[in-house]
């Protein structure tokens, strides 16, 4: 095991190993000063800390205070009890701590003499104020999404949940981004083997740089196309799940929480259908589930009858697609493959492309795919109506839409290829996937597969609060579950 990199009693050699550390680095601050004829310093990075609270907290209390002239050691205590009445105040002894402290915003004290040193929570970076969240939008609940800053996230969580049962841990990932990663869970509602199963996999992570949620998903999730890791940007959405169990990892830097276990039926559940009557939450659930079915299934139903099976169209209906198709230059798979990849291109540009031009990449759109190919001949109508049709619902459920948009261009082409029962056999072979993935001990299809009829009060229709506030359902308790009960 590796010695830690103590503190030197010598101010002078303490000096010279940070500088060497932080050489050519303009940012870095060293600030010399004397304490009643005692040397130290100051250690700091410009753009991270506030240095009117500085001067005004802590420089000016210091050299103010009436220090005798005793030993460093007693200067140095007297400082840290006495002279200073700053809150976020911590002792440390080895010089890895003291540059993880100033490379998170804090002011680092060393004297001359003593082997510690003193850190001062004095950071002072700007940050994005709160706002609402752009991609999980709803009627009605709390405005407020999270924000880069982790602690400010930790903040917004534990103000929804005032109870001390609510824990965070942090630990650092990345050997060269040194990101701060903080975990949470209610500590009477997680499985303690869930909880080490998350740690252990965290703690496993070698990566030299942690920049974003999406970094540390793949360490977290199945391997099923299906994403097995949620995504958040409300804290109320956050709190809801811990309380059921799971485990919430905010990263420092990203406006997204990630939580573990996420189950399938989650992407078909928001806040809002907690806010709203029963009756028309279970409304809008039953639309969320047609919708993927259509997203997911309906461009590749559509190429194998229209190919293989046309028989089962309406006659009307049939004789409308062969009068469009027949003035067409494309097979009708070709077609709908090729529709479908220049509306993810539009997407991709509408999504890329800066706002101002935002507008521009919707007319040219509507023009290319929608008037001038149907008018040239280049497509028929009842596929650009499919392709339409499913786009929109593609978009009823965000969170599968990277799925969605696989599946979609592969069920084309077996629909094209082995028709309705080329279909068939790809949804038996998405089902037996669902079905067969777990994420930490849990199935991945609960509470549907395995089956538990009490469990499914939260799951094609939501319940009234009457019924859902008699018992929490936690992750541990659902059907199939091989995780430590509590």
């Amino acid at each position: 095991m590796a010695q830690p990199n103590l503190l030197s009693k010598s101010l002078l050699d303490n000096v010279v190993y940070f500088k060497s550390k932080f050489d050519e680095c303009m940012d870095f601050i060293l600030r010399e000063f004397t304490i009643t004829g005692t040397k130290a310093a100051f250690l700091a990075i410009d753009g991270l800390i506030n240095k009117q609270l500085i001067a005004q907290g802590i420089l000016n209390p210091i050299l103010k205070a009436p220090i005798l002239d005793t030993t460093p050691d007693g200067k140095f205590n007297y400082i840290r009890d006495n002279a200073l009445a700053t809150v976020d105040q911590t002792q440390i002894v080895t010089r890895d701590d003291v540059i993880d402290r100033i490379l998170s915003g804090f002011v680092v004290m060393i004297v001359d003499g003593c082997d510690r040193a003193l850190a001062f929570g004095v950071q002072g970076f700007q940050t994005r104020s709160v706002s609402e969240p752009s991609n999980e939008v709803m009627q009605r609940g709390s405005r407020e999404g999270f924000v880069e800053p982790y602690l400010i996230n930790i903040s917004m969580i534990r103000r929804r949940l005032r109870t001390p049962d609510l824990k965070f841990e942090r630990m650092v990932i990345g050997s060269v981004s040194q990101t701060s990663v903080a975990i949470c869970y209610l500590n009477s509602a997680v499985s303690k083997e869930l909880l080490a199963h998350v740690r252990a996999e965290l703690h496993r992570i070698d990566l030299p740089s942690v920049l974003a949620c999406g970094y540390l998903s793949p360490f977290l999730e199945n391997k099923s196309i299906f994403n097995s890791v949620g995504i958040s940007e409300r804290p109320d959405t956050v709190c809801g799940k811990i309380s059921e169990g799971r485990v919430a990892i905010i990263v420092d830097g990203t406006p997204n929480v990630m939580l573990v276990p996420h189950l399938f039926i989650e992407n078909f559940q928001s806040f809002d259908d907690y806010a709203t009557r029963p009756f028309y939450a279970s409304f809008t659930r039953l639309l969320k589930y047609i919708a993927f079915l259509i997203a997911v299934f309906l461009p590749g139903l559509y190429v194998a009858v229209v190919t293989f099976h046309p028989e089962l169209l309406p006659e009307t209906l049939l004789v409308k697609i062969a009068q469009a198709e027949s003035s067409t230059p494309f097979p009708i798979s070709l077609e709908a493959l090729v529709i479908h990849l220049i509306y993810e291109i539009m997407r991709e540009a509408g999504l890329r492309v800066p706002r101002p031009l935002g507008h521009a990449v919707s007319i040219v759109g509507a023009l290319v795919i929608g008037d001038t190919a149907v008018s040239a001949g280049l497509i028929g109508a009842p596929t650009l109506f499919i392709v339409a049709m499913t786009a929109l619902s593609g978009y009823v459920t965000p969170s599968l839409y990277q799925p969605i948009a696989v599946c979609r261009f592969l069920f084309i082409i077996i629909g094209g290829i082995a028709g309705l029962w080329g279909v068939m056999l790809g949804f038996g072979f998405v089902l037996v996937n669902l079905c067969s993935e777990s994420v930490y001990g849990i199935p991945f299809s609960a509470p549907v597969s395995p089956f538990n009829l009490r469990s499914m009060r939260d799951v094609f229709i939501r319940m009234s609060w009457k019924i859902l506030g008699k018992r929490t359902e936690r992750v541990q308790d659902l059907p199939g579950a091989h995780i430590t009960k509590m």
